[in-house]
């Protein structure tokens, strides 16, 4: 009898010990405020093998015919969220799939997870590919939401303790693997995170100051090879770019990023180059202004193309030039190759530096100033300021034809120009309705003071003679000029400024762009070294060479 005893005792024990190992083995519903805390969003768990699985309730949905994306929300409709779904499940669901594929009953026994577990895996391949092919309703969606345990909703870690949430599957991890793997991952992330603060800085990431740049100004243009060095402008203070070491001495040759060398000074008299890099030189008067003798005027081509091979790494030769092909004398005699980068008032340079430019207007103080000139100081009719006075010129003759029909009251201190009054040439300009903006020869984006400074600064309507209308609207508004281009002659150009002159409203259309912009003045010579310098800073490491210098310029 004792024996009997104890052998039930110990099946009891035994069978009790089986019910606590399927009770671990088949953990208790969660309660829905647990989950809240530890699911992501439904559109992160899309991605999740089980978040695709279908429904019962998504396939009795199908009949409605509404397709869905793929995680489960109409187009252009967000998903519901993962703890919203899980919130209003009734306590007790397994979100488990029953064999015969009806509703999920609340009710559902544990003793049936085990047996529908291992047929729902068995069915699993056929139902993903079958939830990719067929829709279900936002209302299925829902259903779906709520019957898809933790595990389906992407969230296969808890809170921070890490814990799994729902049935551990057969092809899961075990905790010490799970924990194998967790620090196999910490280690690369802090293998990683040291091995990244060895990597150099990103570029597009680096904050650092421009690196400085040292620009070399050979000549001092226009005034002469004899002339002192001037004083470099402040780049920073001036033109807003920082960064800049603007050199007048030879001597620091070598340590120039770019040479900038003026045309007209190039050309003009006996060759002077840089000495060639890497030869010895015999003393410091190596580095100062080399004349050759006049029968080794013939090679200087010869020396400025074997010249233009030796010089220090990196460094950029620059031809400057603000002058019209028609007035660039030497440029054939260039050699090939000889020069990096063009900086002119060609918009095709490598470095554009027009006469002027227009700005939107940010500030009442902006020049020039006010939505119109006042025409109660308008005196005259038109004015004329010309320094080089040509008779083959096609200005002169054009002002010949204009003259005969309307008066224009000429300036300068050639041909039939008369003395600038005292006050200057803006003051002067600014009393008269129409200026001359008149060039001395007719080439690509040739537009220069006489249009920005003498004409739109000085507060007058131009009359421009130069490139054709379209070239002038690159940079100009085509109702804040007069062409000469759009009249068949020079009579009517006269009668349509005398209609100007005698209907005030028609006239001041030609002010409407002054209520946008302003007007820019380049600052020679210290602008265009200053945007060499800004050149350097911004281009890549990339060689580059001009291959013929006349055949660019003189197209």
């Amino acid at each position: 009898m004792h024996d009997l005893s104890v052998g039930r005792a110990t099946g009891l024990s035994r069978q009790v010990t089986r019910s606590v190992t399927d009770a671990v083995a088949e953990p208790q519903p969660a309660r829905s405020r647990g989950l809240l805390g530890s699911l992501p969003p439904a559109g992160v768990a899309g991605h999740s093998r089980a978040a695709r699985q279908e429904t019962p309730g998504a396939r009795a949905g199908r009949a409605g015919g509404t397709v869905e994306g793929r995680d489960g929300a109409a187009p252009g409709r967000a998903a519901r969220p993962a703890h919203l779904a899980l919130a209003a499940r009734p306590a007790g669901t397994r979100g488990e799939e029953s064999l015969t594929r009806e509703p999920w009953d609340s009710g559902t026994a544990l003793s049936r997870s085990r047996a529908g577990g291992e047929r729902q895996r068995r069915q699993e391949p056929q139902r993903q590919h079958e939830s990719g092919l067929r829709g279900s309703t936002p209302v299925d969606a829902r259903r779906e939401a709520a019957a898809v345990p933790a595990r389906a909703m992407g969230a296969p870690w808890g809170r921070a303790g890490g814990r799994r949430f729902g049935r551990r599957r057969s092809g899961g991890l075990p905790r010490s693997a799970s924990a194998l793997a967790a620090a196999g991952l910490l280690c690369t992330a802090l293998a990683a995170y040291f091995c990244w603060r060895q990597l150099p800085p990103l570029p597009w990431a680096s904050s650092a100051p421009p690196r400085p740049v040292g620009v070399l100004l050979w000549w001092e243009p226009f005034a002469g090879r004899d002339s002192g060095a001037r004083r470099p402008p402040d780049c920073g203070r001036r033109f807003n770019i920082s960064g800049c070491r603007l050199l007048t001495d030879r001597a620091a040759y070598a340590e120039a990023q770019a040479v900038l060398f003026h045309h007209r000074d190039l050309v003009k008299g006996l060759p002077d180059w840089p000495p060639p890099w890497g030869v010895q030189v015999r003393g410091p008067e190596e580095l100062e202004l080399r004349v050759l003798d006049d029968e080794e005027v013939a090679a200087g081509a010869a020396e400025a193309r074997a010249t233009s091979g030796l010089r220090p790494p990196g460094q950029r030769w620059v031809w400057m030039n603000f002058e019209s092909p028609s007035h660039s004398p030497g440029l054939r005699s260039l050699a090939g190759n000889l020069f990096n980068w063009t900086l002119s008032y060609r918009a095709d340079s490598d470095v554009f530096v027009p006469y002027g430019y227009l700005y939107p207007r940010t500030h009442p103080s902006d020049q020039p100033r006010g939505p119109a000139p006042p025409l109660a100081r308008k005196r005259g009719l038109v004015a004329w300021v010309v320094s080089n006075w040509d008779e083959r010129q096609a200005r002169v003759r054009y002002y010949h034809q204009l003259s005969q029909h309307v008066a224009v009251d000429v300036f300068g201190r050639s041909g039939p120009g008369r003395p600038l009054p005292d006050v200057g040439l803006l003051h002067t300009v600014a009393r008269y309705k129409f200026y001359l903006a008149f060039e001395n020869s007719q080439h690509l984006d040739y537009i220069t003071e006489k249009l920005w400074r003498n004409a739109l600064l000085a507060g007058t309507v131009p009359v421009v003679l130069g490139p054709d209308r379209a070239n002038y609207e690159r940079f100009v508004p085509r109702g804040a000029f007069i062409h000469v281009d759009d009249f068949p002659s020079a009579s009517s150009l006269a009668a349509y400024l005398l209609f100007l002159d005698r209907n005030p409203a028609v006239y001041r259309r030609y002010f409407n762009w002054r209520r946008s912009y302003a007007v820019h003045i380049t600052s020679f010579w210290d602008e265009p070294w200053c945007r060499v310098c800004h050149a350097v800073q911004t281009a890549g490491d990339r060689p580059k060479s001009i291959r013929n210098l006349a055949r660019w310029f003189e197209r």
